[in-house]
């Protein structure tokens, strides 16, 4: 079972993500998510999912599209820094990836099969990382992390989103 980060692992912005992942196996917490995510946006109606909660502000479907980039984004990090690879990854601009994403032109449908994809390559990724490929570290966007804090960053950003969409959009 892969073991929660120590704290050495990352900085401490990702604290906040940390403390949203459940215990558990991470594989096991992975899909359950990702059926949770996929049942939720399937059970919207039409009117939600291009509801934005104030101006400026991500629509439902956006957050989904989000959810989808940063979780590829994240993998790569994840596969970078597994296989040993010391090259600095830079960081990105999530703003401008939901901009140019163009997901308000695309039907939820296609989103969910293309987050069903992702988050299936994410979990065969996990799976097939050795335990010592766990501990390296490498460097993202200026900060340390180890290959497992990437893994559970995936998890927590998304509960972090999850969380929003209930409270804001949904709620």
């Amino acid at each position: 079972m892969l073991r929660r980060p120590e704290r050495d692992e990352y900085a401490a912005y990702f604290d906040y993500y940390m403390g949203l992942v459940p215990e558990g196996e991470l594989q096991t917490i992975l899909t359950q998510q990702g059926e949770r995510i996929v049942a939720l946006f399937s059970s919207l109606a039409p009117e939600q999912i291009d509801y934005r909660y104030a101006p400026g502000k991500w629509t439902v479907k956006e957050v989904l599209g989000h959810l989808i980039d940063a979780e590829r984004i994240m993998s790569y990090r994840l596969l970078r820094i597994a296989r040993g690879d010391q090259t600095p990854l830079v960081g990105f601009d999530e703003n401008a990836f939901v901009e140019h994403g163009c997901f308000q032109l695309r039907d939820l449908s296609d989103l969910l099969e293309e987050y069903k994809a992702v988050r299936a390559s994410t979990i065969a990724l996990v799976r097939g990382i050795s335990p010592e490929a766990w501990l390296r570290t490498g460097l993202a966007n200026g900060n340390k992390l180890s290959a497992r804090t990437l893994a559970y960053v995936i998890v927590g950003h998304e509960a972090h989103h999850t969380r929003i969409l209930k409270e804001r959009y949904l709620g």
